[in-house]
Formats: C-alpha cells, structure tokens, sequence
C-alpha cells in the first residue's frame, strides 16, 4: 500500500512541475513586474562566445526565474513562511509588528563623495543655503530591530553627515522631530518614506527657518485618494499581511493658487505638468502622484504676490512636500539630480533664487553619482 501512494505522489509531483515548466515557456513574458515593480529580463540572444564564457547559462537563467510561473505567489508565500518560521528578515527587509523595515540601514556606504560636490557647490552660491536630511521609516522605528543591524544607526548617521556639510549651510533637524511624532501616521507600513502629514509636521520647523509662518494644519483640506498603497519594502518582499496606505493630498482652498508648473527633460522638452498628478493612481507607481513622473527639473509659479524664490535640490522624499511651499513662494524650481543628464547650470542661474534648499531621504545620500551635476 505504502508503494503505491509513493508512486501517485511521484506521479503527481512530476505532472505538476510539468505543467508549471510548460507554463512557464508558453506564458507571455512582459518586460515589468507589477508587483515587484522593476524590469524583468528579456530572452537572451545566442552566440557561441557567450555560451563558452557562461554569460548565456546565468543571463538564461535570470530569464526563466524572472518569468516563472506564479512567481509573485512563490515569492508571497515564500516570505510568509519566512516571518513564520525564520528570522524575519526578506531579501533586506525586517518583518515587524504592522509594518515592514529597511535591514540593511547600516551597510550604506561613505557620504564623502555626496558631501563633497554639495560643498563644492556651495562655495558658488550667493544666497542662503538649507538643507535637511530626512531618515527612512527604520531610522524612526528602529526599535523594532535587532541590536545586530542598528551598529550604524540613522540619527548617527545624519549626524555625520551635518557635521560634515559646509559650516555656511544651514542644518534642520528632521530627525527627532518625526522621532517625538512616531505614535501618528507619519511613515508607511510598506514603504521607506514619510507620508503627507510627516512632511507637515517637517515643514511646520523647515519654513519658519526660512522665514516664514507655517500654514495651520486645520486650513487643508485633506483627501485619501487611495488606501491600497504598498511600496518600495513591499515589492522586494510581496509580503501582504501588512495593512496597506493611504495616499492624502493637501488642498489649501482659500490659499494661494499655482498658476503653472512647468516641466524639462533632458532632451529640452518642455511641458505643463500637474502639482499632483491622479492618473498615476492608476499605474504602479501610485506614490507619484506627488507632482507626476520624474524628471530634471520644474518651475512652478504661484498667486504668491511677494517675488520670492527658492530653489528645491531633492530627491523623491520632497515631492509630498512641495506642494507646502507653495503658500509661501511666488516662484519654486525644483531640480531632480538623480534624473538629470545636464548640469543644474543648464536649467537656470542658482544665484538668481536668494534661498535653496536642500531635502533628501538619507538613504539617497550614499548615492556618489547623484550629486555630480551640481557642479557640471
């Protein structure tokens, strides 16, 4: 009896690879993954030479596991067991009570080269310079972590890096004011990023610094224009036990109005672009609805009627924190480093905007290449 359920099971088991390998070649192979929301790995050509040196066996099998059958389901239910049964950590992400983390906060690499082109480009500037360093979602709920993977904390981190700026930039504690502020909703469960009311409770410290008085939270009108967001810490994980976000958009009725907004790529187009863009809603990737798809850089002009202008030096943690400024300015442009091909130079005169701020996420400040443009 024993014999003959061990060969029903073999059979079994063997019709079901079977039928996931032949899925697996027949299936159509997309070139993006929306779950994991990254590019997937095409059909390799052929040629003798690679198929000598390796190249084609690893790049053929980076196809087939990219394109596996039911691959974001094994993934799943891959680290559902995980969080289950091992330690909690998936592919870099800690798996904590009602959120997801970032694990691998103290492995980032040197500031020095970041810093650098940022003091380099500094002894240019004529206005007033700000900057503010703004931690990820495990910088602030780091004591959901294992001692192991805090040797290199955030605020330490920040620190370091304030205190290697140039001494004529001045430094905005964002660190231990999200800190005081963690009980509210003010990072994703699955995403490294601060959500809209974090990027208030910053802005409320950030624009009296630049001398102005903070608009009253009870003057928005707030609208949660999705509430199924998972992030950047969900597509290397698929983990879905974790509850999903809420995406808000800020509205100031009664404020002052955009009156354009005005986007440049690198190929010189220029195009009208919205301050939040809703049909991003729809793609995969929802949290750029915060002033659209990325590129270089955008001017945007406002009812503001004082001649002011700043200029926006950031990365992705700003685009919900813009559209705050806009109270304040007549005229913002906001320059994407890590988009553009050109020098900043290219795009405007810095010395024409009497104040610039600087505001990334600490994770970007490791990136070496992101900050060369500055000074092309």
């Amino acid at each position: 009896m024993t014999k003959h359920i061990n060969k029903i099971t073999a059979v079994l088991m063997l019709l079901f690879i079977s039928f996931v390998l032949v899925f697996t070649i027949i299936k159509e192979k997309g070139k993006e993954s929306f779950h994991e929301n990254r590019e997937l790995a095409q059909r390799p050509a052929f040629s003798p030479e690679d198929l000598y040196d390796g190249s084609f066996t690893r790049q053929l099998n980076t196809f087939i596991t990219d394109h596996f059958a039911g691959r974001s389901h094994w993934i799943s239910a891959k680290s559902r067991l995980g969080a289950q049964f091992s330690e909690k950590i998936i592919n870099g992400v800690y798996i904590a009570d009602g959120r997801l983390l970032d694990a691998e906060i103290s492995k980032r690499s040197s500031f020095e080269k970041s810093v650098s082109e940022i003091n380099r480009y500094v002894e240019g500037c004529n206005g007033a310079i700000y900057f503010v360093a703004v931690p990820t979602s495990s910088g602030i709920y780091d004591e959901y972590l294992p001692e192991y993977l805090l040797s290199n904390p955030e605020n330490m981190q920040i620190s370091s890096l304030y205190a290697s700026l140039d001494s004529n930039i001045r430094k905005i504690d964002a660190y231990n004011i999200l800190k005081m502020l963690k009980e509210n909703y003010i990072f994703y469960r699955n995403d490294t990023k601060w959500t809209s009311y974090g990027a208030y409770c910053v802005y409320r410290t950030v624009i009296q610094k630049l001398g102005f008085l903070p608009t009253a939270y009870d003057k928005y009108t707030i609208d949660h224009v999705i509430s199924d967001f998972r992030g950047n810490l969900y597509n290397r994980t698929l983990y879905d036990d974790i509850n999903p976000d809420i995406i808000d958009i800020y509205t100031y009725p009664s404020g002052a109005e955009v009156i354009s907004s005005t986007s440049y790529d690198n190929e010189g187009h220029i195009r009208q672009k919205l301050l939040y863009d809703k049909s991003m809603l729809n793609s995969n990737y929802k949290y750029r609805v915060y002033l659209g798809s990325e590129v270089p850089m955008i001017k945007i002009k406002t009812s503001v009627n004082n001649e002011r202008k700043l200029l926006v030096i950031k990365d992705s943690y700003a685009d919900c924190f813009i559209p705050f400024l806009t109270q304040h300015y007549s005229e913002i442009a906001v320059f994407s480093p890590e988009y553009s091909e050109k020098g900043l130079a290219d795009f405007l005169n810095p010395n024409d905007y009497e104040q610039t701020l600087f505001l990334f996420g600490i994770e970007s400040m490791s990136n070496e290449n992101c900050f060369k443009v500055l000074n092309k």
